[in-house]
């Protein structure tokens, strides 16, 4: 009889067996949380347990029994810890649910147990019964769960597989999913020994004949084995050549399926075969579809169907698989043949049956690249001329890569990107298809590929084509995102950008980079040659902001800053914004500060010269809130520049052009400042300089001044040699600017200065300025217009021979013609002062005491009574001026009809005035001259009444315009209606009234003819 173990040590080997459990539930790695909470328990029962050892349980049947009971399910733990301690990680973790069940059986196991303690000895205490009481109702209400990431791990798992889903972009996600979720590190050195360790799970459960659980598993290591950490290259070469083995004597491109493939139900190549009860396979989707639509038959021999249970043919299966697999062998093969072809024709098949088995099976995507395919590609996409056959290589090439780690690598590796990149600037359809393939290669698995990135980079005109489709192509957010990538790690390729037009990057660095990358960017602003609406773009981007804090850095900063705010703003849009941002007032408080370096005087005296250009004068004077900033003080501040004579030309240049454009819009404010300042004779002595830009602009700065205050600037002029200076510059038709700056100085200076008449003729001033008439700008020939003015004074005759014999005539009544209104009044003006002359100049024709001998071949003039010419009487009538003249005041316009009744004035206005009349009638000029009553102003009616009142002095045209003057009249002489006339425009009114009345008493109501 076997001695009876005592009692106490029964508890002592159960509290041995209770806290080696508990300690080894603490190591297991999956299942943490379940198996730590199994272990606490475990640790609540020892002290029970020795509390019973120690108080000596007395010992019973019953007692022993419950002990064995207890010790039994604490060694089903303990083998439940044992199974899973050293198991694959990835086991565990598809296992999880099952674990968890089973943790939580054996947890509520033991506390059934362990209430058996009390029952079975009634010595227990009842503050022991109490807590083993509590310690059962803890462990029967467990519940155990799998964590909620790795139940999402496990069915999307499971629903891939379901799915058929053997991508490798799959296989990478789960991989990555499982490994993370086990604390497995995504190496490959790692992944080979988990999967290892997964594949002897796999033959455990074939071992055990579990061929559900095997055939789970299997799928799950083909699944796993075809992500890019987990392949072994040389397991996958050796498969492959051992397909092409396996082929080298099969003759043609395609072995058929064998009749046992092909499902009875889709009369196709089965993938997942399933068998009935009768022995017939099907697919399963159609032989499922089969059943649920309510056939009972085989459907392969029509047999009635006894049980509708189906079991996978995994044999089956995997013969298909190879067949599959010896197939895309044949089709690389043949591809290969044909690529190596080079004619298009076969090269386009080849392509086509690469994608359609890719398709199939993302394996062949290895097998692809190990025959050498991608290189061929590579190759032919480099030397084909052929579009479709670019694009369809870049299809393949895509299929490729995608979701493949390994011949991502390989197509960078090989040059690929140097063949791809491009095909960015070839048709739409080629240039989307290189996009796509190159987001894809610039991509791994942490996100951008370092070294494809650097590669395309490494491409000059990458960039270039990226930024043109980036606007024109399907593919814009992939483009953008690769730009802003390629820009992000080198400031090179922010440049390229910003020279294809594309400056987001640069105005991003520019704003936020660190200051050698901003410092960077201006000094690429400033290099660039930027049209007007890259310049406006750049404005529009933000660009000023942040190069007007740039200006208060250090001396560099400055500097770069400043030349590129010179170059912004010669675009009009940009003004406004270097104004608004407060660049005016920054660069104006430079200007005024001490010791500050020639060349930033020089960039801030460039930007004011460019705000103040292209007439905006002062426009963007203005601080950040629009209120104008004080224009004594920038005038100043520029004058101060031009009195330093050692100064650099740099300063001084662009200092004066700003001068004069602020001078254009406000020239009274700056005429005031520039007296006060003395800058006339500031400006005057630049005339004499050598630089001929701060000639012509101290010219066009004089010719400004002199509208306002001429002072000073005749007398400089008279000085040695300078007045030649400015016929030089009257003569020069290649400086229009300077010409009609020039012509327009001699057109304000006082017309009493006669020494400066004098001097201009000696210096033969008067020819460019009839030259300037024909061929000069329009504001030149106003200009001119009125400089020749003070040559046509009828005290000089001489000068308006010379004017005359010079062609100025002609030029006139082409001005009177088609001209200007300012050029038609002033040539008018003109053709009136050299009117005024011929009546002295007219000869008249010698008396002879026979009439029978006088010369009757000699023409006499009409208005003057002698022989007349243009020449030498500078006669209206030879000039055939006098139509021209009439058909001014038929325009209403009041400077030109001024002009015109002056000139007209001059027929009349001697003793012969009954010819200047008849000459007027006969050019049908009195009634216009009466219709000036009607609508011209005071001083028109005046000039209208001078010609009238001597017209009127001859009865012939009382008798054929009284009538008609009187109905004009009237108005004038009736103080009732104009209450507000001038009271001389009245009288002489009233006088011409009084002629009319002396002449025609008896016929008051003579109806006259109006012309």
């Amino acid at each position: 009889m076997a001695l009876e173990i005592p009692l106490g040590t029964v508890l002592s080997l159960l509290i041995n067996q209770v806290v080696k459990t508990a300690l080894a539930a603490k190591d297991v790695l999956i299942q943490r949380e379940s198996f730590r909470v199994l272990s606490q328990h475990l640790s609540d029962i020892e002290p029970v347990l020795r509390e019973l050892q120690r108080r000596e349980l007395n010992d019973s049947q019953a007692a022993r029994n419950a002990l064995e009971f207890l010790a039994e399910d604490v060694k089903v733990a303990n083998d439940l810890v044992e199974k899973y301690k050293n198991r694959s990680r990835f086991y565990l973790l598809l296992k999880c649910r099952h674990i968890v069940k089973e943790i939580q059986d054996v947890t509520r196991l033991i506390g059934r147990s362990l209430a058996a303690l009390p029952l079975a000895s009634v010595e227990v205490l009842t503050d022991v019964s109490e807590q083993v009481n509590r310690l059962h109702n803890e462990m029967q209400r467990a519940q155990f769960e799998a964590s909620q990431a790795q139940l999402q791990i496990v069915q999307k798992l499971d629903q891939g597989l379901k799915d058929q889903k053997v991508d490798q972009g799959f296989a990478n996600d789960m991989l990555a999913d499982i490994a993370k979720a086990v604390g497995v590190a995504i190496e490959p050195s790692e992944i080979s020994k988990e999967l290892a360790s997964f594949r002897q799970e796999k033959e455990e459960a074939a071992v055990q004949k579990n061929r559900a659980e095997e055939y789970f598993l299997e799928q799950v290591i083909q699944l796993l084995s075809r992500a890019d950490a987990a392949k072994d290259q040389e397991e996958i070469k050796k498969h492959y050549f051992q397909r092409v083995k396996a082929i080298e004597k099969e003759p043609g491109d395609y072995i058929p399926p064998f009749p046992s493939f092909i499902c009875p139900i889709e009369r196709r190549v089965m993938v997942d075969p399933v068998s009935l009860c009768s022995g017939t396979t099907c697919e399963k989707e159609a032989i499922e579809s089969w059943i649920n639509n309510g056939q009972r038959i085989d459907p392969k021999t029509e047999e009635p169907l006894e049980d509708l249970s189906l079991s996978s043919n995994h044999l089956l299966r995997k013969s298909i698989e190879e067949w599959r697999e010896l197939n895309y062998c044949l089709s690389i093969r043949s591809a290969k043949r044909k690529l190596l072809s080079e004619i298009d024709s076969n090269v386009e098949e080849a392509l086509v049956k690469m994608q359609d088995i890719m398709t199939e099976n993302p394996i062949t995507k290895d097998w692809i690249s190990i025959e050498g395919l991608v290189d061929k590609c590579l190759s032919i996409l480099g030397s084909s001329h052929n579009r479709d056959i670019k694009w369809r290589i870049l299809i393949v090439l895509k299929a490729t890569v995608e979701g493949h780690i390994t011949n991502k690598e390989k197509v960078i590796e090989s040059q690929g990107i140097d063949h791809i990149a491009p095909c960015l600037g070839r048709s739409s359809k080629v240039s989307n298809a290189a996009i796509d393939l190159l987001f894809d290669l610039l991509q791994d698995g942490k996100g951008w590929n370092v070294s494809a990135c650097r590669k395309l980079s490494e491409q000059s005109s990458a960039i270039l084509f990226l930024v043109m489709l980036m606007n024109t192509t399907e593919s814009t957010v992939k483009a953008e995102k690769m730009l802003l990538k390629l820009c992000d790690d080198d400031d090179a390729n922010i440049i390229r950008a910003a020279e294809a037009n594309w400056y987001k990057p640069l105005i991003d660095r520019l704003v936020k980079g660190p200051q050698t990358s901003r410092l960077l960017m201006v000094k690429t602003l400033v290099q660039m040659e930027l049209v007007h609406e890259s310049l406006k773009c750049l404005g529009e981007a933000g660009a000023i902001p942040p190069l007007l804090e740039l200006v208060s850095g250090n001396l560099e900063s400055k500097e770069n800053a400043l030349s590129a705010l010179v170059k912004l703003s010669t675009c009009h849009e940009n003004k406004k914004l270097i104004a608004s941002a407060g660049g005016v007032r920054l660069i104006l408080d430079i200007l005024l500060s001490s010791q500050v370096r020639t060349i930033i005087i020089a960039r801030c005296c460039e930007i004011l010269e460019r705000l103040s250009s292209n007439d905006d004068g002062t426009a963007f004077l203005v601080d950040a809130d629009g209120n104008c900033l004080e224009l004594d003080q920038i005038v100043n501040v520029l004058l101060a520049f031009q009195k330093s004579p050692n100064l650099s030309r740099i300063v001084r240049k662009p200092a004066l052009h700003a001068l004069l454009g602020i001078c254009k819009s406000q020239q009274r404010i700056v005429m005031k400042t520039v007296v006060i300042a003395n800058g006339v004779s500031v400006i005057l002595p630049m005339l004499d300089d050598s630089d001929q830009e701060i000639q012509e602009a101290s010219l066009n700065l004089l010719y400004r001044i002199s509208h306002h205050e001429p002072q000073g600037i005749v007398e400089f002029l008279l000085l040695g040699r300078r007045l030649d200076k400015l016929v030089c510059f009257l003569n020069d038709d290649s400086r229009k600017n300077a010409q009609m700056a020039a012509v327009g100085l001699l057109a304000n200076l006082p017309k009493s200065e006669t020494d400066l008449t004098k001097k201009l003729i000696e210096s033969d001033g008067l020819q460019p300025m009839v030259k300037i008439l024909g061929s000069g700008t329009i504001e030149a020939k106003e200009n001119a217009l009125s400089a020749i003015s003070r040559f046509t004074d009828p005290k000089s005759l001489e000068s308006q021979r010379l004017l005359v014999e010079l062609g100025l005539y002609p030029l006139l009544l082409s001005f009177l013609k088609s001209g200007t209104v300012t050029a038609k009044a002033r040539a008018a003006a003109l053709i009136g002062n050299l009117s005024l002359s011929s009546p002295k100049l007219t000869v008249m024709p010698k008396a002879s005491s026979c009439w029978c001998f006088r010369n009757t071949q000699i023409p006499i003039c009409k208005a003057h009574g002698g022989i007349c010419s243009v020449r030498s009487t500078f006669c209206i009538l030879q000039a055939d001026a006098l139509p021209e003249l009439v058909r001014l005041l038929h325009e209403k316009v009041h400077a030109t009809a001024y002009e015109a009744l002056q000139a007209l004035f001059t027929l009349v206005s001697e003793d012969k005035y009954h010819k200047g009349a008849i000459v007027l009638h006969e050019a049908n000029a009195i009634s216009p001259i009466m219709e000036v009553l009607n609508w011209g102003n005071p001083s028109l009616k005046e000039e209208s009444l001078h010609i009238l009142e001597k017209v009127f002095l001859t009865r012939k045209m009382v008798e054929l315009y009284g009538g008609g003057a009187r109905l004009h009249l009237i108005g004038l002489t009736t103080r009732n209606i104009h209450i507000h006339e001038d009271d001389a425009l009245r009288s002489k009114a009233t006088r011409v009234m009084v002629q009319l009345d002396r002449y025609s008493r008896s016929s008051m109501s003579m109806s006259m003819p109006l012309v």
